[in-house]
């Protein structure tokens, strides 16, 4: 018996989103010292909406199944809805996650947060 869900598997296995955009609009990198994960994640925004939304991770299976299913998570929706996104959501969004995996959820919400962070810098400067 695994101790990921069905839904981690298939994401690990069948990473959707996998690649980078082209002259996103927004990147955000972060990464975990202690465990070596290192996550990117690159938006493609349209009147405020996430149109696109691509990952390149470099880490464990739940580490590659959070950016996946972030992902399909934020893709559709305004930069304030992405907001509101917390790693708790993309957890039961997986059906859940072991406690030692929780802090790839914690990475992928920080990926988001630091591709909109970029998002509204460069905003700035077309203004």
């Amino acid at each position: 018996m695994s101790v990921y869900s069905e839904k981690v598997m298939d994401h690990f296995r069948n990473p959707r989103n996998v690649g980078e955009i082209e002259n996103p609009d927004g990147v955000g990198k972060v990464g975990n010292p202690v465990c070596g994960d290192i996550m990117e994640l690159y938006i493609k925004v349209k009147d405020e909406k996430i149109v696109d939304a691509k990952f390149k991770t470099f880490g464990c299976g739940a580490a590659i199944a959070t950016s996946s299913m972030l992902t399909e998570m934020v893709k559709g929706k305004t930069i304030e809805e992405a907001l509101k996104i917390t790693n708790k959501a993309v957890a039961e969004a997986l059906d859940g996650l072991p406690p030692i995996k929780m802090h790839c959820s914690v990475l992928a919400e920080e990926a988001l947060k630091s591709a909109i962070k970029d998002y509204y810098k460069k905003k700035e400067k077309v203004k």
